[in-house]
């Protein structure tokens, strides 16, 4: 069948074991898979992605041309992709002080998402020494998100404070893989029809754009890597690449079973789909294994798989996905869809395997395989001629500049792709000065620099304008500002002098200025790394370090007890305002009252004022007449620890003690409890009889005792 006429698409997916070639004809709104032609490598030309032996893929797609052209006739151009793992994702922040400025607008928000990517794409640079900057082409960038003041916000634009972030994941593709690619198909005698990516081709034909809203990942595995893509808010925000895939099963199947590298590929796809595996080992014996034998000594190489591209996903995503789509002929690994599952979090129906037969665009024919593998090339070919990607030549600064034409290109994409330092358009703000006032060093702002201009064809454009093949583009610097002025007044404004009561007496503190420690009025200039400082208090601590008292004297310690923060205070610390308890960081206003001691040191807190700041009553008395004597006796209801030691009421209290509280097991009185206050002379020499009564009758040491209870203690001499 002569296919010149035809509007057919050859599509070819050049991948790390072989190369796929299939033949797709439109039709309707859906597509007709005619024929397909699969040829593995034979030597490993293609490594990451990446053609490194350009003659060698050459010679291979040769193979799937000339196969497919004894069926359908000749064949001239071809849809191709750029591998996923050839993609570069880089997360970085930009961030610029905006202090002074006017609100921030849509061109300065977007001047910083620009500066984000251009950061990235110099990290990208310095990661690969072999490569500079403007060797990557930006093909997206997503904002993760705004900052203000290191606050999250959600817009910056309209908001003004001291310092604006925007940070940005950004995915770029390196210019040698697309050069190596088209090398490739030259030899070959092949033009290009279009190009595309293979994660946007993938996600095209399984992920229609209704459902890009959802996070879902999608990998591709294969036999080298297994890329990932992941989608977000109707676009695609991220992709990856982890280093391992079907080969590493299909050699824990070769190890194991002493097979050779065909046989255990072939046993590998023998797993899926059957209950009995047959396979002959390198030393001729037949042997046959069930489902779950050939998958138990493998299991550990199939987890680690679903480990390594799980934590791929988590940090691309930062979080698990909604939903896994998994494709590529490695996507066949037994139980892989489980673990991963496991690993992510995820029930068991939201990691799926897709094949072929998913794609909603391709019409179902007996020459259509369903498996996953297919996907792939079947989206090349799809998205290739839906969506292709061009090459648009422009002008920046009378500099030719190429662009790699996957999004709708703006002015910024073409300054960042003649390699413009974004942070460098606009003019530098003039010279700060720091300045220290009240013992806070400020950084006075100069003059702001001017915005850059920005001329497309002769016309005065913005960064986000549309660009179109052979603009022209003018940038020039924004001026610089001059360096800051400003006055004492400037600084402070009005201050007023601020009268207090402090211990009953009059007193009014004056507001005054001195500059470097000598007095200045409020109209002096004032200079780089002067100090300044006004003389009167805001608080009730700055009362007390007018007064020259060191304030970290009435500072309480900080305690724990029951769970909860005690600030504790000595009784000589307390400062009283206006007749109530106040605190150092207390706002002080005209004409209030404050009472307190003037301490020399800080007193130290214990145990008694502990108890007496939360009103604790800790202990019971009686009284009784023991000899006819009136005695008290005490004991403490409580039990009292410091950080599991016991304390008694002049134990010292530190910063961040924990006091715990227990009842005491025994709160009743005995006999015994009274010679501990009280002192009994017992003769000596000779034997002697003690007699205890209790109201008149026997008693012993552990008897209980009441309040008026009389004890007679009655020592008999014996001869």
């Amino acid at each position: 069948m002569d296919l010149s006429n035809e509007n057919t698409l050859f599509a070819l997916d050049i991948g790390t074991r072989s190369v796929v070639g299939l033949l797709l004809k439109p039709k309707g709104e859906k597509f007709e898979l005619l024929d397909m032609e699969i040829v593995e490598h034979e030597e490993r030309s293609m490594l990451d992605g990446q053609i490194h032996d350009v003659p060698s893929v050459a010679h291979v797609i040769n193979k799937v041309k000339n196969s497919l052209e004894l069926k359908h006739g000749p064949l001239k151009k071809v849809c191709v992709a750029a591998a996923g793992r050839s993609l570069k994702t880089k997360r970085a922040a930009y961030e610029t002080t905006i202090t002074g400025k006017p609100v921030l607008t849509h061109d300065d928000v977007l001047h910083l998402e620009l500066s984000a990517v251009q950061q990235a794409q110099f990290e990208l640079a310095q990661n690969d020494e072999s490569q500079s900057s403007l060797h990557y082409f930006c093909v997206g960038y997503s904002v993760l998100n705004y900052q203000l003041d290191s606050d999250i916000i959600g817009s910056l634009i309209d908001q003004n404070g001291e310092k604006a972030t925007v940070e940005v994941i950004a995915t770029f593709l390196p210019k040698v893989v697309v050069e190596s690619l088209l090398a490739a198909l030259n030899r070959a005698d092949l033009e290009l029809e279009a190009l595309t990516l293979e994660p946007i081709a993938a996600i095209n034909v399984l992920i229609p754009p209704s459902m890009r809203r959802l996070n879902v990942a999608l990998v591709d595995i294969g036999a080298g890597t297994s890329d990932i893509a992941l989608t977000a808010e109707n676009t695609v925000v991220a992709y990856g690449m982890v280093p391992i895939a079907g080969d590493e099963i299909t050699e824990a199947i070769s190890d194991h079973f002493l097979l050779d590298f065909p046989e255990a590929e072939r046993v590998k796809r023998e797993i899926h789909g059957n209950e009995q595996i047959t396979f002959l080992d390198i030393l001729g014996f037949e042997a046959s294994h069930t489902k779950e034998e050939m998958i138990a000594p493998i299991r550990e190489q199939i987890v680690q798989l679903a480990k390594k591209i799980a934590h791929e996903i988590i940090i691309l995503n930062g979080k698990p996905p909604q939903a896994v789509m998994l494709v590529g002929g490695g996507s066949l690994t037994p139980e892989l869809t489980k673990h991963l599952a496991q690993i992510l979090k995820l029930p068991e129906n939201r990691v799926a395997i897709r094949g072929a037969d998913a794609i909603q665009k391709l019409e179902k024919s007996e020459v259509l395989p369903v498996g996953p593998d297919l996907v792939t090339p079947v989206g090349i070919a799809i998205a290739a001629k839906e969506n292709p990607i061009e090459y648009m030549s422009i002008t920046v600064n009378e500099q030719k500049v190429r662009l790699f034409d996957i999004k709708n290109l703006t002015v910024g994409d073409a300054l960042l792709a003649r390699g413009i330092e974004m942070g460098k358009l606009y003019g530098k703000p003039g010279l700060a000065i720091m300045v220290t006032i009240s013992g806070k060093l400020i950084s006075v702002p100069g003059e702001l620099g001017e915005a850059p201009t920005l001329l497309k064809n002769g016309e005065a454009t913005t960064l986000d304008a549309r660009i179109y093949a052979n603009d022209e583009i003018v940038v020039k610097q924004g001026k610089d500002g001059k360096q800051a002025s400003v006055t004492i007044y400037d600084l402070y404004g009005d201050e007023p002098n601020l009268p207090l009561i402090i211990n009953d007496e009059k007193i009014e503190i004056s507001a005054s200025f001195t500059q470097n420690g000598v007095k200045a009025s409020k109209q002096h200039t004032v200079m780089d790394r002067d100090v300044i400082d006004v003389l009167y208090p805001k608080s009730i601590q700055d009362v007390l370090q007018s007064l020259q008292i060191n304030s970290k004297y009435y500072e309480p310690i900080s305690v724990q007890y029951q769970n909860k923060d005690i600030k504790l205070f000595h009784s000589d610390q307390i400062i009283v305002k206006n007749e109530k308890q106040a605190f150092l960081d207390d706002h002080i206003q005209k004409h209030e009252h404050l009472q307190f001691q003037t301490l020399k040191n800080k007193p130290t807190c214990t145990l008694a004022d502990f108890v007496q700041q939360l009103e604790l009553s800790i202990e019971k008395s009686i009284q009784i007449f023991f000899n006819d004597e009136l005695i008290t006796l005490k004991k403490n209801i409580y039990r009292f620890e410091k950080n599991g030691q016991p304390l008694s009421l002049s134990s010292l209290l530190t910063e961040g003690d924990h006091i715990s509280v227990s009842k005491s097991e025994e709160t009743s009185f005995i006999l015994q409890d009274v010679f501990a206050v009280q002192e009994i002379n017992i003769p000596t020499g000779g034997r002697a009889h003690i007699e205890l009564t209790k109201n008149g009758a026997s008693t012993g040491y552990a008897d209980s005792i009441i309040d008026g209870d009389k004890i007679e203690l009655l020592i008999h001499q014996e001869s």
